[in-house]
């Protein structure tokens, strides 16, 4: 079942809050067991599929960037996907270096559940 935009609306911000709270006990309340979440780091893409990798991700990510915004983010409801375009600021927590980023991230959805994380993004 794709749920619809509504019940879209609120699987995200559960699963908003999970990640920016990096809490996998409560993101796994609104992805299904298999999630897999891809992403682009360097020239290799990352693919996170089970809650251990996921886990291990936070941990490597934890304190390298600050001030991190999201912003101008927008979700476009498709019948059985979800996109989410954004612009990301902030700073590498090593060098003081800022950063900005727009991106756009395809979900799928699974027993009303998200299934699939895909993100995609560039430097500004």
């Amino acid at each position: 079942m794709t749920p619809s935009s509504g019940e879209r609306d609120v699987i995200f911000k559960t699963f908003g809050r999970a990640f920016f709270k990096q809490n996998l006990d409560l993101m796994y309340t609104a992805v299904t067991p298999d999630f897999t979440w891809t992403i682009q780091d360097g020239d290799t893409v990352r693919v996170l599929d089970s809650r251990e990798r996921i886990a291990a991700f936070f941990d490597e990510r934890r304190g390298r960037f600050k001030n991190v915004r999201f912003e101008d983010v927008v979700f476009h409801h498709a019948p059985d996907a979800t996109f989410m375009t954004y612009r990301m600021s902030g700073t590498e927590a090593a060098s003081g270096k800022t950063f900005a980023r727009v991106g756009i991230e395809r979900y799928t959805f699974r027993d009303g559940m998200l299934t699939e994380k895909d993100v995609y993004s560039r430097p500004i």
